[in-house]
């Protein structure tokens, strides 16, 4: 039972705290309410449990053995983490022709889990924490992928909620494009790293 404890604080943990997926919700939430944005929360919450299970059966393994597709999708990722962050910052800009005018889906919030840094960070470390090898690792896995999967609606909810009630506060045109702004640059700063290592 302790053990189920720990996964889960461990999952709530990782999951409510400042990361990509929660500022791509709360923008999400701020522009276009919290209805049209539970696709995209689904996305997010379904494809980082998926995600987990993949890299649990020995998507590191493929990636030992062939080091250039992790190379590949490493920039890949950059090159969509970045058009993500373009897409909240022209988010709500009515002003322009090409501005977002519908929120993100369900694949987009599932397919940026693997270029997400926190992400790989959390179900790497999370499987290394809560897994043994032996016959019970296939069904470790497993609860673990569902831990997160209960746990992270709740969890990233939380930041569309408050998306959703500072759409209240940020009436005026100017105040949310700022907020995007504001955001497009937390995304692109989160991403950093990832080029740092890409280009060393």
């Amino acid at each position: 039972m302790d053990y189920l404890y720990a996964m889960v604080l461990f999952a709530v943990s990782s999951s409510v705290t400042p990361g990509p997926n929660n500022i791509m919700v709360m923008t999400s939430g701020l522009n276009f309410g919290v209805r049209k944005s539970l696709p995209l929360l689904s996305g997010i919450c379904m494809g980082f449990a998926l995600m987990l299970l993949l890299v649990g059966v020995g998507f590191g393994q493929l990636f030992e053995l062939f080091p250039s597709l992790h190379f590949i999708i490493k920039c890949l990722g950059v090159l969509y983490l970045l058009y993500l962050a373009w897409l909240i910052a022209r988010a709500g800009d009515i002003g322009s022709s090409d501005a977002q005018t519908k929120p993100l889906g369900f694949m987009k919030g599932a397919l940026f889990q693997w270029i997400n840094a926190k992400a790989w960070v959390v179900a790497t470390g999370a499987i290394a924490a809560f897994t043994t090898v032996g016959t019970d690792f296939h069904n470790q896995n497993m609860m673990l992928a569902a831990t997160f999967l209960v746990v992270s609606f709740p969890c990233v909810g939380v930041w569309l909620m408050f998306g959703s009630l500072l759409k209240k506060a940020l009436t005026k045109a100017h105040y949310r494009q700022w907020f995007n702004y504001t955001m497009s640059g937390l995304l692109v700063i989160s991403v950093l790293p990832v080029i740092q290592e890409i280009l060393s």
